[in-house]
């Protein structure tokens, strides 16, 4: 779900790559780093650059992966038998590195009731070097289109990566507020932030409700600073829904200034 159009990437291929590494940085957060010569075709643009993550089934040894890289790519996904049909799910770069060529990527384990997690978190806990994915470059859904005087970026825990992603792209002159919810306190990463922008960690600390009701009574909250704003809201659906209507018909900030793309809904399953 986006009001807007996203930046195209560069040059998107369907890439094959392995497992390097992974590890468990916080109490919710697992990093799986992935290499590989597949990275030779992507094109790192910065910011919450975005892909399509192509994940094998339980017992699949071999990844069918799509050939297409436009919207064609999920017309063939559906042509491939399901038993055959990778699990695909959308995450942000949360860092890429020339040397060595490697890619960060951040997932959130979220735990049901009784202990299990989806196919994403489940890959991630269980990854180990060789394990391969797919990976389809989206491009960018950060993209202010107008002259602003500073940003305000709202985010759960999934949308962590775009924050940091976006924070490390920004001018160093950059003034803004960016306000993300987490699990836990323990879940707050360290990346470079310009010194203009504030930082506002939310933590629910095992309080109830819907990931991302923090956040959001947080933002009605806060004080918007003078001038222009570009703001930018991602995760939870009924985050970043509310959070743009607050913003456009409770503070009248015009809807061109207002983007948001939900990332996933409470209690449905990604495909």
């Amino acid at each position: 779900m986006a009001n807007f159009k996203i930046r195209k990437a560069v040059d998107p291929h369907v890439i094959m790559l392995d497992v390097v590494g992974s590890e468990r940085i916080s109490p919710n957060v697992v990093r799986v780093t992935l290499g590989g010569e597949g990275l030779d075709r992507f094109t790192p643009i910065g910011f919450d650059q975005w892909f399509r993550l192509f994940l094998p089934r339980p017992g699949q040894d071999t990844l069918k992966l799509p050939t297409r890289t436009s919207g064609l790519w999920y017309a063939q996904y559906l042509a491939t038998a399901k038993q055959k049909r990778p699990f695909v799910r959308n995450y942000t770069v949360r860092a890429y590195r020339a040397e060595p060529r490697e890619l960060d990527v951040d997932f959130v384990i979220h735990l049901e009731p009784d202990g299990t997690c989806g196919p994403a978190a489940t890959f991630a806990l269980e990854a180990k070097p060789g394990d391969q994915v797919g990976l389809l470059d989206q491009g960018i859904g950060y993209n202010p289109r107008h002259e602003h005087d500073w940003t305000l970026l709202v985010a759960d825990e999934t949308g962590l990566p775009a924050v940091a992603g976006i924070c490390e792209s920004l001018p160093a002159e950059t003034k803004g507020v960016a306000i993300v919810e987490l699990p836990s306190i323990e879940d707050r990463q360290e990346f470079r932030v310009p010194a203009g922008v504030e930082i506002n960690w939310v933590p629910r600390n095992g309080q109830g409700g819907v990931p991302g009701g923090l956040a959001l009574a947080r933002l009605r909250e806060t004080q918007l600073l003078g001038g222009s704003v570009y703001a930018y809201l991602v995760g939870e659906s009924a985050l970043v829904t509310g959070g743009r209507r607050h913003l456009v018909e409770e503070l009248k900030v015009p809807k061109t200034n207002v983007d948001f793309i939900g990332y996933w809904r409470h209690g449905r399953a990604a495909m």
